[in-house]
This record gives structure tokens, C-alpha cells and sequence, in this order.
């Protein structure tokens, strides 16, 4: 543990940080997992509405710096072509 008032300041706030990331990453992968869910399910309409949430929250994200914007590319890819197969 830091002695100086500042350095146990960034501790703190450090751990606050990695406890949002943590939730947020969590939440992304249920994002995913819904979609991947939606898709296993063949339906159409349900798997159009969970690809939507999934890149939304692909992007969002990238914005908070939780995903670098060429992992979330490479995502929203894969669920592309996924969706392209449920549609047809």
C-alpha cells in the first residue's frame, strides 16, 4: 500500500476504473451471446434486433477504450456474416 496521499488516491481510483471495464466487458459479451443465441434460433426479426444491440454496444465500446476499434471491426464482421446467413 502507497504512503503518499496521492499515489493511494490512484489506487483507488484505479480500482473504480477496472471495476467499471470489468461490467462493461460483461456486458458486451451478453450483448453477444444474445445475438449468437438469436441466430443458433433462426429467427429473423429477433436476430435483426440483437444485431443492432451488438454493434451498438461494439462501438460504445471502442469510444470508452474498452475494445480496440480493429477488434470491434473484426466482430461486427463475424456477426455480419452471421446475420447473412440467417436471412437467407
Amino acid at each position: 500500500m502507497p504512503n503518499i496521499k496521492s499515489a493511494k488516491k490512484r489506487v483507488l481510483l484505479s480500482q473504480a476504473a477496472a471495476e467499471q471495464n470489468k461490467a462493461a466487458r460483461s456486458a458486451l459479451k451478453t450483448t453477444l451471446k444474445k445475438f449468437d443465441a438469436a441466430a443458433a434460433a433462426g429467427d429473423k426479426e429477433q436476430t435483426g434486433s440483437a444485431y443492432k444491440a451488438a454493434v451498438k454496444s461494439l462501438d460504445k465500446a471502442v469510444k470508452k477504450g474498452i475494445l480496440h476499434k480493429n477488434t470491434a471491426a473484426r466482430k461486427k464482421s463475424s456477426i455480419a456474416r452471421k446475420m447473412n446467413t440467417v436471412a437467407s
